[in-house]
């Protein structure tokens, strides 16, 4: 069904380009293809204009109709296969590649260090974890020092304000 469906949909393809070739321009003589002027008669008096409109039209209308059914056709053979275009793997049960032993394998990606890098290790990171320790403390200490310095300057300038606003006023009261 699909086939015939199909040869359908390209002679009408084929025809609405053949008709779409044939029409004349705007303005044109519909003979003039056809070799003069006297080639009106070849189509009726009204010229060709309405034949190609209207051979076009059904043209047009067939196409829509046999796209339509290729599009139903097209839906009703696709089909969803689970298991379709997965490739498998085939394990062989036999290698030449020996296993590795169970208590070789750990949890994590990392290699484990053993013996003498690994008290290395170990006081790198103490090392590096008490000099940070100590950068902050220092940081804060000084933070704090700054925070106090800064506190006090701020209550000399209000004492100082104070008396001097105390001054402005024992001046402008009346005695």
């Amino acid at each position: 069904m699909d086939k015939i469906i199909l040869i359908v949909h390209m002679l009408t393809a084929l025809g609405i380009i053949g008709l779409i070739l044939l029409q004349q321009g705007k303005g044109a003589e519909a003979g003039a293809s056809f070799g003069g002027g006297a080639s009106q008669t070849v189509f009726g008096s009204s010229g060709g204009g309405n034949f190609f409109t209207r051979a076009t039209a059904i043209l047009a209308t067939i196409f829509f109709v046999t796209s339509f059914g290729l599009a139903i056709v097209a839906k009703q053979n696709a089909g969803v296969s689970v298991d379709e275009g997965i490739p498998t793997l085939q394990v062989e049960p036999e290698s030449d590649i020996p296993a590795a032993a169970s208590d070789e394998l750990s949890d994590s990606d990392l290699p484990s260090l053993q013996g003498d890098v690994a008290e290395e290790a170990s006081a790198v990171t103490d090392n590096a974890a008490n000099e940070v320790s100590d950068a902050a403390s220092a940081a804060m200490d000084q933070a704090a020092e700054t925070a106090e310095a800064a506190a006090q300057n701020l209550q000399e300038q209000a004492t100082e304000a104070a008396a001097a606003a105390e001054e402005k006023v024992e001046e402008n009261t009346p005695q």
